[in-house]
């Protein structure tokens, strides 16, 4: 699995596209707009799924789209448009702007001010496109499904799926930001069921990377895939009980997405999150942190700048245990009086600072609980902060799995829940834009049997 070299073609549409972007900027200050942002991207992706050795999907195409947000006296209009002709581009101006002049004013709309926008910006190597044939393709996904399929005791295949991508372009707006992106997402997945009838188990694995060669290889995401799956083979559920909770790291990232959308501006605005007003205050013991590290080489998350081409930074977001700041675009800020963080469009790379050991460690240190894997449903308040899943995993006795576990809910309040995290893993689950460890609690309701 090689990534190719870079593109000429590639480096030719960019070229077109800043020609458009700025000839589109023009055409709409010319029009009216007081101020205006475009982005144009090209898409390119090729997508394979398996079944049984049988090829069930096969996706392969290009998208190009155009968008434009016009400013007029505090009113603003957006339109988009897949066609990058110029009589297209003019029309997709021209309706943005009809958009606008029909809205009502606010104050708080409007591009990030001039000095909040990058201006340079690092090499964070995030382009590898795939030099990937569709016959190769899915003999990858076959050779998953089959590494898997040969495990003793897998029953059945929910499926292989091969996924690569590479999207480009623009972003530019009227206070003179204009640049380049670009960046290339590759996958491989499996789901496989083990056990008998109705006790019948499913789980997965997936592997995912910048760059194809980071990948794991196919054969061992298929066996781990029919590892998890044979583990959970006589899943039963547990009395209902208080208990310390250790959430593996592919879960734990959820329990932290939740505390970025309660600390998200919109949310905050909108008085619609526990965290009004919580600026500054210990919501996690003092030896955790969570930075925001959007410069890291072939992230999963790495950006130079925002959505809006506000520069990012490495900041922390919990500091010593203390919330230290909001997520905040442009807008957001200006409706709560503050300063934008870089935050259009979510968080980048935000790093779990603390933790020590494995998810083993972690379970001889909590001795006896639940070891999350899994969790289902959405029951989660963001306003009053209550927190009620559906989860599966593993019941432990003296630090070691004892049998696997199924149909019980774990709950709590998620201001508990973080000041309870008792202890962190640096088994850091990198493949998205949360990357923590494994999370032990010391100790939240679980209903089981009663």
């Amino acid at each position: 699995m090689q990534s190719s070299p870079r593109n000429p073609d590639v480096e030719l549409r960019l070229s077109l596209f800043a020609e458009l972007a700025e000839s589109a900027l023009a055409q709409a200050r010319a029009a009216g707009a007081d101020q205006a942002e475009v982005s144009l991207s090209e898409g390119r992706s090729l997508a394979v799924g398996v079944r049984l050795g049988e090829l069930e999907r096969f996706e392969s195409g290009t998208s190009v789209d155009f968008s434009i947000t016009v400013y007029l006296r505090g009113r603003t209009g957006s339109a988009s448009s897949n066609d990058l002709s110029r009589e297209s581009l003019a029309a997709c101006i021209a309706r943005a702007l009809d958009i606008a002049r029909a809205t009502e004013p606010d104050p708080a709309a409007g591009l990030p001010d001039p000095e909040d926008l990058a201006r340079d910006w690092p090499e964070l190597d995030l382009w590898h496109p795939w030099a990937l044939e569709p016959e190769e393709a899915i003999a990858i996904a076959r050779r998953c499904e089959q590494a898997g399929l040969s495990q003793g005791g897998i029953r059945n295949s929910e499926g292989a799926q091969l996924d690569s991508a590479e999207v480009f372009g623009v972003h530019a707006n009227t206070h003179g930001f204009l640049a380049p992106f670009r960046g290339t997402q590759h996958s491989l997945a499996c789901s496989l069921l083990a056990g008998e009838g109705e006790r019948m188990q499913r789980d997965a694995h997936y592997t995912a990377a910048r760059r194809p060669e980071d990948l794991e290889d196919a054969e061992s995401v298929g066996r781990r895939a029919a590892e998890r799956a044979l583990q959970r083979v006589g899943a039963r559920p547990i009395p209902t009980g208080r208990h310390p909770v250790l959430f593996d790291a592919e879960v734990a990232a959820s329990l932290i997405a939740h505390l970025v959308h309660a600390a998200s501006g919109a949310a905050l605005y909108k008085k619609a999150s526990f965290l009004v007003g919580a600026l500054d205050r210990a919501l996690f013991p003092g030896w955790l942190s969570l930075v925001e590290r959007p410069h890291r080489r072939r992230g999963a998350a790495s950006a130079a700048f925002d959505a809006e081409g506000v520069a990012t930074r490495e900041q922390p977001l919990i500091e010593n245990g203390r919330l230290v700041r909001y997520l905040l675009s442009s807008y957001t800020a200006r409706k709560l009086g503050m300063r934008t963080t870089g935050n259009a469009g979510g968080v980048f790379n935000l790093e779990l600072v603390g933790g020590q050991g494995d998810r083993e460690s972690l379970m001889r240190s909590m001795g006896r609980g639940l070891l999350v894997t899994e969790l289902m449903g959405q029951g989660v308040n963001l306003v009053t902060g209550d927190y009620s899943r559906g989860a599966a995993g593993f019941w432990v006795e003296d630090g070691a799995i004892a049998f696997p576990v199924e149909e019980v809910t774990v709950a709590g309040h998620l201001p508990a829940i973080f000041a309870g995290v008792a202890a962190a893993g640096a088994d850091l689950d990198r493949r998205g834009s949360i990357q923590v460890g494994s999370l032990l609690v010391e100790g939240m309701t679980i209903a089981g049997r009663d």
